[in-house]
């Protein structure tokens, strides 16, 4: 049987005993959510569809094509499951289901779970029997509720602006996992440039825990310690140092051993901070020429088609001259990572905030416990410089954010992780942030550009939203959107008028880009957006990935030297 997405979702942590579930499996809409009163997780059931996982069943690839509101959905299937296995523990991993997600094993509910776009797992061992086993997972979604984040999707039937079609139910691979009695529950990296690693293990059971670092298939580390379970620190010395870096990957292999459990990972050596108003990566002022990336496609919606999809989506970044990108209003997936970590793709760790009503104290119940489940889920990537849980975060009915929800959500992000900068809400409103973006669409070059050279001049940084939050002088800022250019063959939506040839367009983008390049106050910034989405006409690939322009172009203008990084 053709499996679709078959690959390890995890290779920063993975074992090989796993079962990939993705495929076929029955599929029933509750349009009433009488479904767990009806028992539709019992065996006699009848579900009518069947639907392909792990795509959504609004997308083409699920086999459904089914674009409208669902407020319940179930699937179900069998696993079959050996006594060797029974005597270890089996996780079931489901790596995003939009929204509260409920599993039941064998008639029995093993586990539920809030939030559309993290992963998430359930020990299913006490549930299971030797042989086949029935396996059905129940999700719940509203995309109208103020108190349920949906990101991109939009809350009416049809697309529109820059909201995109609705996600239901599972969008990621569902999996088993098999594990020993005694393993390595999770780990966390400190890398050291100077040539070390300090890791961070939280184990189960009494063994030892030893770590094996190779650097191309050369052994240049190994360090162990005994341990009767629970949270160990473990330093790890390197013989080799090879660092990091933007655009040169880098990074080791590393093997977890811990009693008769397994685990390969990897990790990558580089350090970061902010100086005045220079971000820098190894110590070195890096300019990130960031691009908005959304992750839509026109055939999974949010799934990306194939594991080669994701990497082809940052090989076209890169080829237009950009060196990372914000991972827009969502969640993404371990695999888009790990090909970010391979090929020195900078990256900002963002959560799909838009439908929450940020006005409301209580908003900060949906968003706190997914966003520290991604903090902790995707630490280790090196590929990731920062994180930023709210991006544009606009009144609501004429009610201003509650700015408690705000700073209550930045200061666990720097509990969880002080090792990366925060932005609180991207493009405003700002509350308490270690970086002042700012976000402007507008299309002409000679209005843009004397407005950020005054923060050179001055020290002033022009702020459309100055009414409402306040820049000191001093921090480090850069305009987290701009462009958005548009440029389509229809009625295509986008930002400002639309140029009216090629070279209009190149020019525009030349005359905004180079004026954030060449002002030595800016680190970085974000042009909207890689392709797309959509209605949305204003990326620099259309949604099924043709260039409009010559890389090449488009990258002689990117790529151009920053001010910034030239006064290191």
């Amino acid at each position: 049987m053709n499996i679709p997405r078959p690959e390890h979702p995890n290779p920063q942590f993975a074992r090989e005993q796993w079962l990939c579930l993705n495929g076929t499996w029955d599929f029933l809409k509750d349009p009433g959510q009488s479904g767990a009163e009806r028992k539709f997780y019992e065996k006699d059931v009848v579900y009518p569809q069947q639907i392909t996982v792990p795509f959504c069943p609004q997308s083409s690839l699920s086999g459904l094509s089914d674009t409208d509101f669902m407020s319940s959905v179930w699937y179900r299937r069998a696993v079959t499951v050996t006594k060797e296995q029974l005597s270890g523990v089996v996780l079931l991993h489901i790596d995003a289901c939009d929204y509260l997600t409920t599993v039941y094993v064998n008639g029995q509910s093993a586990g539920e779970h809030r939030g559309g776009y993290i992963s998430f797992c359930f020990d299913i061992t006490p549930y299971l029997t030797e042989g086949e086993n029935l396996l059905v997972i129940h999700a719940e979604d509203n995309e109208r509720d103020p108190l349920i984040p949906r990101g991109k999707q939009c809350e009416f039937y049809h697309s529109c602006g820059c909201e995109y079609t609705r996600t239901t139910g599972i969008w990621q691979t569902v999996w088993l996992e098999y594990l020993p009695q005694t393993h390595i529950a999770s780990v966390k990296y400190y890398p050291d440039i100077h040539g070390a690693l300090t890791l961070h293990a939280n184990l189960v059971g009494c063994g030892t825990l030893t770590a094996k670092a190779f650097y191309e298939g050369r052994p240049v580390g190994e360090a162990s310690l005994c341990s009767s379970g629970g949270a160990e620190t473990l330093h790890l010395a390197l013989s080799e140092t090879h660092l990091w870096e933007p655009g040169y990957g880098r990074l080791y292999d590393l093997v977890l051993t811990y009693g008769d459990d397994s685990v390969n990972s990897y990790f990558g050596l580089r350090s970061m901070r902010l100086d005045g108003y220079k971000f820098r990566i190894n110590e070195v002022s890096v300019f990130q020429r960031l691009i908005l990336d959304q992750g839509f496609n026109p055939q999974g919606i949010y799934t990306a088609p194939s594991d080669d999809f994701l990497r082809e989506d940052i090989e076209r970044a890169l080829a237009m001259g950009f060196n990372g990108a914000r991972l827009h209003e969502r969640i993404f997936e371990p695999r888009f990572l790990y090909h970010a970590d391979k090929m020195g793709y900078l990256v900002w760790g963002e959560y799909p905030n838009w439908g929450l009503d940020h006005s409301r104290p209580d908003s900060v119940y949906p968003i706190l416990y997914e966003w520290m489940e991604e903090v902790d889920r995707d630490f280790n990537h090196p590929s990731i410089i920062g994180w930023c849980p709210f991006n544009e975060t606009w009144d609501q009915h004429g009610r201003k954010q509650h700015d408690d929800v705000l700073r209550m959500v930045y200061r666990v992000t720097k509990a969880l992780d002080s090792t990366r900068p925060c932005i609180d809400s991207s493009g405003g409103y700002h509350v308490e942030t270690d970086i002042y973006d700012v976000h402007d669409y507008e299309q002409d070059p000679a209005v843009f550009k004397p407005r950020y050279d005054k923060l050179m001049e001055t020290g002033e940084l022009y702020d459309h939203l100055g009414d409402r939050q306040q820049y000191q002088i001093g921090q480090p800022t850069f305009v987290s959107e701009y462009g958005g250019i548009r440029w389509s063959d229809g009625d295509g939506w986008g930002y400002g008028n639309a140029p009216k040839t090629a070279e209009e367009f190149l020019a525009r983008y030349q005359g905004l880009t180079e004026a954030l390049l060449q002002n030595n106050r800016f680190f970085a910034f974000c042009y909207t957006q890689l392709t797309d989405v959509e209605q949305e006409q204003n990326g620099l690939y259309t949604y099924d990935r043709k260039p409009k322009f010559d890389p090449a172009v488009i990258k002689a203008i990117t790529a151009q030297p920053a001010a910034i990084e030239q006064e290191d």
